[in-house]
């Protein structure tokens, strides 16, 4: 057992300078009085510290002991009651402002996962404006704000986008293994297995890259659009992409899908298709410095 911690050794510090300053100031005031008195036998003073002295002692103390603040939270919206991957059953819609009246922009799918800007009461009915992302790809598709009705979402506190800090070492015993010939993902700490699902990788087309890579940044929500560049030329627009754990520069990411069903087959445009709530648990569980290896 470590005799003399940092916050052990800190305190000390503090306790060894009250002391020789409350050992100052006796000998300061002992030294007025014999001047005072002239060699007159007087009673013995009480030692006085000026209040400022105490306030600084104070300062010291709740700097010593106080603990950093909690990561800043955002909120979000998952939809819970909408449409299906194929627009099966009822569909929500995504509305132009907060209440009925105003158009439906688009129809909300189970799963997805929206930034919310702030929320709206109209008529007793709470509204969620969505907020979007700053890399919008293609902003041009966004005509007018966007909003969710509550009765269709759950809300949920999320401390938002995380990012590797350059130069940082980030040591973890968490590995992810996506295997492109089972189309499978194990995720593992050490030696212990923490999940087995089924996925869907990239197709022919844009095939998931094989390698070693580590994931460098995770965000719960992404609008993600096409035609990529070099990547891909097929026209799409997904709102509310959740739980992304992104592991290459390119832009490959282990996501949460609400469009489709096919995990166990090749179905994406190169990222690692999960359902949403098998997403959520593995973007909990994953850091920052997590290592994926996709294998054939």
């Amino acid at each position: 057992m470590k005799l003399f911690t940092p916050f052990r050794f800190a305190l000390f510090a503090v306790v060894v300078v009250i002391v020789v300053a409350l050992v100052l100031a006796g000998a300061k005031v002992r030294e007025a009085d014999r001047t005072a008195r002239g060699g007159t036998k007087t009673a013995p003073s009480l030692v006085t510290v000026p209040h400022d002295f105490y306030r600084g002692v104070t300062a010291v103390i709740d700097t010593i002991t106080a603990r950093p603040e909690p990561p800043q939270e955002f909120q979000y919206i998952e939809i819970l009651d909408g449409c299906g991957p194929y627009y099966d059953g009822t569909c929500a819609n995504m509305r132009s402002g907060p209440g009925t009246k105003y158009p439906a922009l688009l129809k909300l799918r189970i799963g997805m996962v929206l930034k919310v800007e702030q929320a709206v009461v109209v008529d007793g009915s709470t509204w969620y404006k969505i907020a979007f992302d700053k890399e919008v790809r293609y902003p041009e598709r966004i005509s007018s704000d966007w909003y969710v009705s509550s009765e269709v979402a759950h809300l949920l506190a999320n401390v938002g986008d995380q990012e590797a800090v350059p130069k940082k070492v980030y040591g973890s015993t968490k590995r992810i293994v996506v295997d492109r010939a089972q189309e499978m993902l194990r995720a593992y700490d050490g030696d212990t297995l923490f999940m087995e699902e089924s996925i869907s990788t990239g197709l022919d087309d844009t095939p998931t890259p094989r390698g070693t890579f580590t994931i460098f940044k995770k965000t719960p929500s992404r609008y993600m659009q096409g035609p990529i560049p070099g990547i891909s030329d097929q026209y799409y627009d997904l709102p509310g992409v959740p739980w992304n754990l992104y592991f290459t520069v390119d832009g490959a990411a282990i996501h949460g899908a609400y469009w489709h069903d096919h995990f166990g087959s090749p179905w994406s445009h190169g990222c690692v298709n999960l359902p949403p709530a098998t997403a959520q648990k593995l973007y909990e569980w994953a850091d920052i410095g997590t290592k994926v290896t996709v294998i054939d």
